[in-house]
């Protein structure tokens, strides 16, 4: 008797008459245990099998399985985020992303549907600025995985301004998109991620987390904080076996740039920042890189 394993070249003896519906049957229950464990990670099954003559086992190994990634991105439909989420996706790393523009997920569904055909992407309308958008959010990345091993907080927005003379509004507003969003989500994942003792948080920073400079005023100060929150969460969580990243860029081409005449060369382009982000995540686990400045190479704008 001879039959062959589901998930490698291992083979076992088995009836032939047997072998086509054995494997068969076999090949079902493993895209079964498949879709159950989330992230495609087999553990050992046995499954009997009752026919007239004998008893059949059929063993489901963890050989040759591929090891997949899940990605948390938000702000995910332009500029740095998307380059992320791209990077993400050409190395096999599927992604719950988020944006607050139902048309911008609805053509980055599309884009990737073309271009990653071998990626799952998630997407989810939310104003992460909301804590109600946040906790939904967070729930459908539940759904899914049950915590992210890479947790990009990328979502933010940009007022300029001097604190004497912007509106008052600007500050909680620029606090809540820019740093809260970073918190609560992260403070909604933690657990989990507390109970595998892994995973990576990455929090999209700015330049002007480190340097105040003029009109930047609330925008500098939420991005202070942001970094900050970097600081302490990478304190809390160097025990726990989870990752903490601050990545802090310069002036980087996005729509936010839109019509702007300074030459291509002036600024960074997103893709660098998305590579930086992807060679941090590729490091061993006893590595940490805590934070990255990126500038353009003339300098600060």
């Amino acid at each position: 008797m001879e039959y062959k394993c589901a998930c490698c070249p291992t083979f076992i003896k088995l009836h032939n008459h047997f072998k086509i519906l054995h494997l068969y049957i076999a090949l079902i229950i493993n895209n079964l245990i498949l879709m159950k464990e989330k992230r495609n990670r087999l553990i050992p099954v046995g499954f009997i099998f009752l026919y007239p003559t004998s008893v059949k086992l059929v063993y489901f190994c963890t050989f040759n399985q591929p090891i997949i990634m899940w990605a948390v991105v938000t702000g995910a439909t332009k500029g740095i985020g998307l380059a992320i989420a791209e990077k993400m996706a050409e190395n096999g790393v599927n992604l719950i992303v988020c944006s607050r523009n139902i048309r911008d997920l609805e053509d980055m569904k599309t884009g990737f549907a073309q271009k990653f055909k071998d990626v799952a992407l998630v997407t989810c309308r939310a104003d992460l600025s909301k804590k109600q958008d946040i906790q939904t959010f967070a729930n459908i990345i539940r759904e899914y995985c049950d915590s992210p091993d890479i947790l990009v907080n990328n979502a933010g927005t940009f007022i300029a301004g001097a604190i004497a003379d912007e509106p008052e509004e600007n500050l909680p507003m620029m606090m809540e998109t820019n740093v809260y969003s970073a918190y609560y989500l992260t403070k909604h994942l933690l657990t989990a991620m507390k109970a595998r003792q892994k995973g990576h948080i990455i929090n999209i920073c700015s330049i002007a987390s480190k340097i105040a400079y003029p009109n930047g005023g609330s925008y500098s100060i939420s991005k202070f904080a942001l970094l900050g929150f970097s600081k302490v969460l990478r304190e809390e969580l160097k025990s726990e076996g989870i990752k903490v990243t601050a990545i802090l860029p310069g002036a980087t081409w996005s729509d936010s740039w839109k019509g702007t005449t300074l030459p291509p060369e002036r600024l960074m382009e997103a893709k660098d920042i998305a590579s930086s982000v992807w060679n941090i995540v590729e490091l061993g686990p006893s590595c940490v890189v805590e934070e990255i400045i990126l500038r353009p190479q003339l300098g600060d704008l």
